[in-house]
């Protein structure tokens, strides 16, 4: 039985952090992206990043940083892998001497095929949906748009919920699937019972 990981992003409080590792999560991803609702500054993220137990990857996301910031934030706290949500190139992500994840979005007309190719040093692609904004914006996108088989892990993100993420699994068979708003009850602010029901869901689809 084929195992799909699970990351619950954009983690701002203790008590949400508590939620996702009772969950059993596989990773955590934490905002570096001022203008996000969910975004943490770094004394707040260093100490959640501190708590987070072995063998769960600890995540940063940054959208379009200054260099000199994302290594400030790598010297105050040890992540563990980069997710990239800008319009970041390949020669970008590596500088970093960490393991990165770059995100599509996925604008009409996107060769999935030539971006994963475009990040070969990459461990895996996230499909988001394309909004004016960074990031899906709790939006879905049409799953069937993404190619049978691409050179990197596929990580799904864009809308999912426990409603919905069975079927994702299903039609997708992604490596991991992403989730921020749709376990929140604010933006922000997580749910226990939701995230409970989205690993709960991820589960179901696994074994079926």
């Amino acid at each position: 039985m084929a195992r799909t990981r699970v990351k619950i992003c954009g983690i701002t409080r203790p008590e949400d952090l508590q939620a996702v590792l009772a969950a059993g999560a596989d990773a955590i991803g934490f905002v570096f992206h001022p203008p996000s609702p969910r975004y943490v500054d770094r004394p707040l993220a260093a100490s959640l990043v501190r708590r987070v137990p072995p063998f769960v990857t600890r995540v940063g996301l940054f959208v379009n940083a200054d260099p000199a910031m994302v290594k400030a934030v790598l010297a105050a706290m040890p992540l563990d892998v980069l997710q990239f949500h800008g319009d970041e190139d390949a020669h970008y992500c590596e500088q970093f001497a960490r393991p990165y994840v770059k995100v599509a979005r996925m604008a009409p007309g996107l060769d999935l095929v030539e971006f994963a190719r475009a990040f070969a040093s990459a461990q895996g692609i996230l499909l988001d949906a394309h909004v004016e904004s960074y990031g899906g914006a709790g939006k879905t996108f049409d799953w069937s748009l993404i190619p049978g088989s691409l050179p990197l892990p596929v990580i799904l993100s864009g809308g999912l919920s426990a409603g919905n993420v069975g079927e994702a699994i299903r039609m997708v068979r992604p490596w991991a699937v992403d989730v921020s708003s749709g376990v929140e009850v604010a933006k922000g602010i997580k749910d226990a019972s939701m995230i409970a029901a989205f690993v709960a869901a991820v589960r179901s689809a696994d074994a079926r």
